[in-house]
């Protein structure tokens, strides 16, 4: 091949410093108009107060122009009687659409956050009614590209709940056009077993396969996006919980629980809301479960009917426990509602129904016993660590007046009409106990 003429080669190398120099002078007036890093950390922070009306004190701001946008923030902090806080967050803008005044992100990475959950709900309601939506609004004449943001992503991430339970979470999600989630996966990594969720859209669907190992089973399924007629959103899934350790699961979420054994069944997921952010405000679940074999850990139900009384701690192994659960997200926590409770041993069977909320359990149960024994009627009271069971006031009456014309068998029989007056006239006391007065 012919070496390229000396005129070529002068203008290749004119052109090159011609470029170089208008690289440098654009790199020059960028520096010049562009905000210092001080700058930008007290636009970021007039902005947030401005938005949301809570001041945040930003550590450190960094940015660069080349070879790609870079913004960098450290030690982020709300003004709050328990800050949020933010070790580091990292957003990477694409150039090119830059250029033309699209805005559009590779990446934004959160790294060693801590998120109380009171401070967090202070911020409901502050937020400008686009982003609340779900929706970006950008002064003119700038846009945000189909897929605003590529990759979320998120290291050491820690929940702090009411009851002041820190849990840490990972987590990843690739998004497609319109905010749709492509892939997504969080893990709780310092669980034993690790818990994860991972969801795969299928095609261009708003319909995700949706795969969760948690204490050593797996709750999969599909989960399902939808906007209203109506306008509201809508958030379902259909699940199928198998070989999922009861007592393992629980603790992944720092819980207690005293019923042991694997679990098994179908759960449903809906949750409805006007605004993105609402919609794990009115989450609803419904799982029909069974668990065989199971075990009451702190609870002993033959001897809460042997002693008519009383009775705290002991054990009940069960060859099999079935029943429905459903979970009603409200402004003070998680309501769960275990209903159609049914219960089989060798030596006894039970059903019945319980709340529980905010650690505090309320129900009743009916056991009968192999030997004879029918339909003894059980109150279900105390806290998950410490579990109680007693006759109710009416039904302790009629087992006091039972025993005392039938020892054993009488008893419970006694029990159950007492209880059965009791459900008649609204009672809660044994005849002539004093009223408490109405408040």
């Amino acid at each position: 091949m012919k070496p390229p003429s000396r005129r070529v080669r002068f203008w290749l190398a004119g052109s090159a410093l011609v470029l170089l120099a208008g690289a440098l002078a654009l790199w020059g007036a960028a520096r010049w108009l562009l905000p210092s890093d001080a700058e930008v950390s007290q636009r970021i922070a007039e902005g947030f107060e401005k938005h949301y009306g809570i001041r945040l004190q930003v550590g450190g701001a960094h940015w660069s122009l080349l070879p790609m946008p870079v913004l960098v923030l450290t030690d982020v902090a709300t003004d709050q009687p328990r800050p949020v806080t933010v070790h580091r967050i990292a957003l990477r803008l694409q150039l090119a659409p830059l250029l033309k005044r699209v805005v559009a992100a590779d990446t934004l990475e959160v790294e060693g956050a801590v998120l109380p959950g009171e401070s967090i709900r202070a911020f409901r309601g502050r937020a400008p009614e686009t982003v609340e939506k779900g929706r970006i609004a950008l002064p003119a004449p700038w846009t945000l590209a189909e897929t605003p943001l590529e990759q979320l992503r998120w290291r050491d991430v820690r929940w702090i709940d009411r009851r002041d339970i820190e849990l840490a979470y990972d987590g990843q999600i690739d998004f497609d056009p319109g905010w749709r989630p492509r892939h997504a996966l969080a893990e709780r990594t310092e669980a034993s077993p690790p818990a994860r969720l991972r969801l795969d859209r299928e095609g261009h669907n708003d319909r995700w396969q949706t795969r969760i190992d948690v204490a050593g089973g797996s709750w999969n399924g599909v989960s399902r996006f939808e906007t209203l007629d109506d306008g509201r959103l809508r958030v379902s899934a259909e699940l199928a919980p198998r070989d999922v350790d009861i007592e393992a699961l629980v603790q992944t979420f720092g819980r207690r629980t005293f019923v042991a054994g694997k679990l098994h069944g179908q759960t449903t997921l809906t949750a409805e809301a006007d605004k993105v952010g609402a919609l794990m405000r009115g989450l609803r679940t419904r799982t029909v479960f069974s668990v065989s074999p199971a075990t009451l850990t702190k609870l002993d139900l033959a001897k809460a009917v042997s002693t008519a009384g009383i009775s705290r701690g002991g054990r009940t192994a069960l060859d099999e426990l079935s029943g429905t659960l459903d979970t009603q997200a409200t402004p003070d926590g998680t309501v769960l509602r275990y209903t159609n409770l049914k219960a089989r041993s060798g030596v006894l069977t039970a059903s019945g129904n319980v709340r529980l909320f905010n650690r505090r359990i309320q129900g009743d149960a009916a056991v009968d016993l192999i030997d004879g024994v029918v339909g003894v009627p059980l109150k279900i009271g105390g806290t998950l660590s410490d579990p109680e069971l007693s006759l109710t006031g009416a039904a302790l009456a009629g087992a006091a007046v039972g025993s005392a014309v039938l020892p054993g068998v009488g008893t419970a029989i006694g029990a159950r009409v007492g209880q059965q007056v009791e459900r008649l006239f609204g009672l809660d006391e044994p005849p002539g106990a004093k009223k408490k007065p109405k408040p």
